[in-house]
């Protein structure tokens, strides 16, 4: 395999997760009784451009199709997270009624109803017709395709030329960076701004974050690769910001390089001499953290069979993506895990990928009241934590595996 950014031959490995079905394709009772397709999850480090990328096995059509079940507004602390950008972003570049924001990967239009709210123009462009259907109920435009140089050049054609585009948490799937990136240079007006957000790949080696990998995340990114790729693809790189989202993320300001007129803030080289004493532009770095999973993985399992053993019951909060990583790599199951509570409605009375742990709604735990609870989505705790306090009343604890195996009460 070649590296999907400078084409240079890939040789060393980041991981290897052995295989898994992708983790958000949800289960139905039916699809019970017909195999699953599983794949193998192998990410691999380019040393020329230092981009960490999955290995190629599946196509990005299988990944999110039109029953995709990833919706972000049921998420309180991302809504608020989308709030405080919207309001930043209007701020700063001083955005307004004739102004034009374009979000990438829209969703089910939780950030770009922000700035609709405000009256400001509004356009998402997001591939998977469930949240995308879900968008337009919110009264916002929604264009229902993959983001790429093709479409970017339709839609200035047809006269749009965005002052913001915001793209959170798309940068690591999308299969064609090159193409994906190089759209938003033609998108965006000669002095518009892009705003990429994506998990810190410095954060997810240090927390030992291996559950965030999975089929959906084509790229794992450092500042080192997304600045090289940007200049590559027509962008320059003006400043950063470090957020706590998914366990720690950059937000990266970017500008068209021909007609980008912002000075380069300090903040950018702050980051990358950060990334370049932590080691992030040699192999060592890359090559340490097999090792490290497993040791989650195996800390995790002798949790959970320990508890069997001691006749706890054992359930879980979140049908996340993330969680269905770290279920399917420790090959856990129905009997140490009963079930999974999640609030989305789309996902309850489903079944997690490979692991086929059945999907519930809230009231299971007060019905069942399990004396641990696994929280997946280990980024939410804090939140998860105060929602649901309840469960001191039977004496319930919870549990959360990264960065390593921690148990606790509410």
């Amino acid at each position: 395999m070649k590296c999907r950014h400078c084409a240079q031959p890939l040789t060393d490995r980041f991981i290897d997760l052995g295989s898994a079905p992708p983790s958000n394709a949800y289960l139905s009772k039916a699809g019970l009784s017909a195999p699953e397709k599983w794949y193998p999850l192998t990410v691999l480090a380019c040393t020329h451009c230092w981009l960490v990328q999955t290995e190629d096995f599946t196509n990005v059509s299988e990944l999110f199709d039109s029953e995709y079940a990833y919706f972000s507004g049921f998420s309180t602390s991302w809504l608020a997270h989308c709030e405080r950008y919207a309001a930043t972003m209007v701020e700063r570049f001083g955005l307004d009624c004739v102004s034009l924001v374009v979000e990438i990967a829209a969703n089910d239009g939780s950030l770009l109803g922000c700035f609709h709210d405000r009256g400001i123009a509004s356009l998402g462009v997001e591939p998977t017709a469930s949240t995308a259907a879900s968008a337009r109920a919110r009264g916002l435009d929604i264009v229902e395709a993959f983001f790429c140089v093709d479409l970017a050049r339709e839609l200035v054609t047809k006269g749009h030329r965005a002052a913001l585009m915001a793209a959170n948490n798309v940068l690591a799937h999308v299969p064609d960076i090159n193409d994906f990136v190089s759209g938003f240079a033609i998108l965006l007006a000669d002095d518009g701004v892009a705003t990429f957000e994506f998990p810190h790949l410095l954060n997810l080696v240090r927390e030992r974050q291996f559950d965030t990998i999975y089929h959906e995340h084509y790229s794992y990114l450092s500042l080192l690769a997304v600045a090289r790729i940007f200049a590559a693809n027509g962008l320059t790189v003006f400043d950063v910001d470090t957020l706590p989202t998914h366990g720690g993320s950059l937000r990266v300001y970017a500008q068209r390089a021909t007609t980008g007129a912002r000075p380069v803030g300090p903040r950018v080289g702050v980051i990358l001499e950060a990334e370049r004493h932590a080691g992030m532009n040699c192999v060592d770095f890359y090559r340490r953290f097999q090792v490290q999973a497993e040791t989650v993985k195996d800390d995790f399992l002798a949790f959970l069979i320990e508890a069997r053993r001691a006749g706890k019951r054992v359930a879980a909060y979140g049908a996340a993506a993330k969680g269905n990583t770290l279920l399917n790599f420790a090959g856990v199951r129905s009997d140490l895990i009963g079930f999974v509570v999640d609030r989305n409605p789309s996902k309850q009375g489903k079944y997690m990928p490979g692991s086929r742990i059945p999907i519930r709604d809230e009231a299971a735990l007060l019905a069942e009241q399990p004396d641990y609870i696994v929280l997946l989505p280990w980024n939410l705790r804090a939140e998860l934590v105060q929602q649901l306090d309840y469960v001191r009343e039977w004496g319930g604890r919870f549990v959360t595996a990264i960065p390593s195996l921690a148990v606790f009460d509410p």
